[in-house]
């Protein structure tokens, strides 16, 4: 292999630079081209595609988004369109490819492994909801986000006697809301995963109130529901007082954490490796501390675990 190239696609994460950065460096360190393929799998198919050079990744560790820049292709979802992505990449001779993102990216990387590319996948995702793989690039960054939001809203909800009810990313994935919420810290978390329901948050909101307590946070992941409705459900069930923050995509941005940046980095190192060694059709993570490779097959079938100690953790924290 002396060519591949190198994609970002779906949602931005931080740490996708470093991922870049770490994908270019270690494949000139073995003698490799590496091409670097503009707005995802779209950029495939249209060519948009140039040999990236030193310079090309310089200063770009610390920042957020990605240079690639991204996007999401309905055409390459069909057999035409990945046949085109194909004969795209023999046309520039590209012997593999490296794609960062998430799920969604790992069945596009998976489905031209399956025509015959050497296809390595990188988990750049804030959602953390890839179950092969203890943490995905971007996760720690987005945590730190909303745990530095939290803190703000928290000031201005002492000073108004309010309960703030705040909603993060993680689609149905709660570990956003989880890490943050034990951090924050948060007095209830609402997650997809979990079995406190809104009557039973409201109750306990109700108590807090009884108890003196007139400011509390509550986060709500995506999935469980939105903010604004959770706050609507209080004020038809309870007299607390309570205001609803969507972070959205504030989430998303931002210079990564150094964590982001050494699991970004060790990770683009990785997937270089099973380039040069011919292992396509696999994904990189990182379980217990050490960087594993495991099938597509086996980074999208494998079911995401709930970490319930962390959320009776949270609940034992929030009782007094």
């Amino acid at each position: 292999m002396k060519r591949f190239g190198v994609l970002t696609s779906g949602g931005d994460t931080p740490g996708m630079n470093a991922a870049i950065r770490a994908v270019l460096k270690a494949g000139l360190n073995k003698g490799y081209n590496v091409m670097g393929i503009y707005h995802g799998f779209a950029g495939l198919i249209e060519g948009r595609i140039k040999q990236l050079q030193y310079p090309d990744v310089h200063s770009i560790i610390d920042r957020g988004g990605t240079i690639l820049r991204t996007a999401r292709s309905e055409e390459f979802r069909s057999e035409e369109g990945q046949e085109k992505a194909v004969q795209v990449m023999q046309a520039y001779n590209m012997d593999g490819l490296i794609v960062i993102g998430g799920d969604g990216s790992f069945n596009g990387a998976n489905a031209l492994a399956k025509r015959g590319i050497c296809t390595i996948g990188i988990p750049g995702t804030i959602d953390n909801d890839l179950g092969y793989t203890d943490f995905t690039i971007g996760f720690d960054t987005a945590v730190n986000n909303v745990m530095s939001e939290i803190s703000k809203i928290r000031d201005t909800m002492r000073a108004h006697d309010r309960v703030g009810v705040v909603e993060v990313m993680g689609r149905n994935c709660g570990d956003i809301a989880l890490w943050a919420g034990l951090a924050g810290p948060a007095d209830i978390i609402l997650l997809p995963e979990s079995p406190l329901s809104w009557d039973e948050a409201a109750k306990q909101l109700t108590m807090n109130k009884l108890k003196g307590r007139l400011t509390s946070m509550v986060i709500i992941a995506e999935g469980a529901g939105h903010a604004d409705d959770f706050v609507d459900f209080l004020k038809a069930h309870t007299d607390v007082e309570a205001k609803a923050v969507v972070l959205s995509y504030i989430q998303r941005g931002g210079d990564p954490s150094t964590s982001d940046r050494v699991l970004a980095t060790r990770l683009g190192a990785k997937a270089v490796d099973l380039l040069e060694s011919h292992q396509g059709g696999r994904a990189v993570g990182i379980r217990n501390n050490a960087i594993i490779d495991v099938s597509f097959e086996e980074a999208l079938n494998t079911t995401k675990k709930f970490n319930e100690e962390l959320y009776r953790l949270n609940d034992i924290m929030s009782k007094f």
